[in-house]
């Protein structure tokens, strides 16, 4: 866990923290957990206007978080704790009472919190992939980014600070021989300090940068967060019920809005046999977020398996031209451009990707190295230099310049 000074400034981090979601036209469904999807909206009209498995027009949202068809009761209360997600124990408090002084100012509150969750002689954390409560957390010393946010969220407003959840969107990792790509998904902590400014807190997550898009969230919303999670947890296990009314609980107590429960909820439904149940579901995340592409290849996938080819290459089409349009995707065909030694091509995609990223250092590092490699010494000292200029700390600004120096040292050995 570290803390950032100020949004922008350098924040290095420890350890990964990251859930993942496979998401592709085809495939097993996806499961949502975690946080949020990054990516670009766009307008799915071509595949969510209509329905396209009969009876699904009629299933209206009430009805789906209903459960009926799944043969469950109308209200199971097969909750999990999350009416206490931010109870702090009484082990919690009297862990405050002898590491964090309350009559100190906010920044030195703060300051003595890090360092006694951080302390492996005072408390130490361990990441784990397991969604837990902040006393769950705190008692286990263990758990997934979710589950220390949520600690730390609950310890630091008892001790007077002024703090939220935020959302962090962390570049998607993309697997091309499946045609898939990776959800990085990350939930940490924003502390107002007031005249002191604002530091971030961010548990386990080793490629964070304070450059990624982050937003305040309720504490509604990380109840969704929490129940999606425990509700994908339950549906894993093949305890339905209990995964019904996560997910119900997660739109009707925390976030209504919330497009991975509602996507999670058809994943439900689908491996229940109610395919109607299921694509009435992923519409509506779809209506939540027209963008959502996890929601969008459940989609298509759904109606791959039914046969209807139209629809799902509709649906598909999306999928692929919401890929191609983003920067992390076009970096990874770069990548491979480069790997075959296909420059000009590596070029291309990079000259995009940095229009829509400016502040990706690694853009500009492999833009510069695909010019390096075409001879064009220019060129390829403009973009390395580049790269250095927006790296996000100094540790990483240096490591580029000693890097930088020694490609163009060995460049300029070979060329007689």
């Amino acid at each position: 866990m570290v803390t950032s000074p100020r949004p922008g400034e350098p924040n290095d981090c420890a350890g990964a923290a990251r859930r993942r979601a496979h998401c592709g036209p085809t495939g097993n469904p996806v499961t949502w957990v975690g946080a949020v999807l990054a990516g670009l909206a766009i307008s799915v009209a071509g595949c969510a206007t209509s329905t396209g498995v009969r009876g699904a027009a009629e299933i209206t949202p009430d009805r789906l978080l209903a459960g009926r068809s799944l043969g469950v009761p109308e209200d199971p209360r097969v909750l999990v704790g999350g009416e206490e997600l931010l109870t702090v124990s009484p082990e919690m408090r009297a862990f405050l009472d002898a590491h964090v002084d309350r009559r100190d100012s906010a920044a030195l509150k703060l300051d003595q919190l890090v360092d006694a969750i951080i302390g492996a002689g005072t408390f130490g954390v361990v990441y784990d992939d397991r969604t837990r409560t902040a006393a769950e957390t705190f008692g286990a010393r263990r758990g997934n980014c979710l589950s220390f946010s949520t600690m730390f969220v609950a310890m630091a407003r008892a001790v007077g600070l002024h703090v939220q959840f935020q959302e962090v969107d962390i570049p998607p990792d993309w697997t091309l021989e499946k045609d898939t790509y990776v959800l990085n998904q990350h939930v940490n902590v924003r502390v107002d300090l007031g005249q002191a400014g604002v530091r971030v807190v961010d548990f386990n997550i080793a490629d964070f940068k304070a450059s990624y898009e982050m937003r305040t969230i309720s504490d509604a919303r990380a109840l969704a967060h929490y129940f999606n999670n425990i509700g994908v947890e339950r549906m894993l296990a093949g305890d339905t019920a209990a995964a019904l009314a996560c997910f119900r609980t997660a739109l009707a107590d925390g976030d209504r809005r919330f497009p991975p429960a509602w996507t999670n909820l058809g994943t439900l439904y689908l491996r229940n046999g109610h395919p109607a149940h299921a694509e009435a579901a992923y519409l509506q995340a779809l209506k939540e977020d027209d963008g959502d592409l996890v929601a969008m290849s459940d989609l298509a996938r759904l109606y791959d398996r039914l046969g209807d080819r139209e629809r799902a290459a509709a649906c598909q089409k999306r999928v692929i031209r919401h890929r191609w349009l983003n920067p992390y995707y076009r970096y990874e065909l770069a990548r491979r451009a480069y790997e075959s030694q296909r420059y000009d091509a590596a070029i291309s995609h990079l000259r995009y990707a940095i229009r829509q990223r400016p502040k990706e250092d690694r853009f500009y590092f492999l833009l510069g190295m695909s010019y390096l490699r075409k001879g064009d010494m220019r060129a390829a000292r403009r973009w390395l230099d580049r790269a250095r200029e927006v790296a996000a700390s100094d540790a990483l600004k240096r490591s580029y310049s000693s890097k930088i120096d020694t490609l163009l040292r060995r460049n300029a050995e070979r060329v007689p």
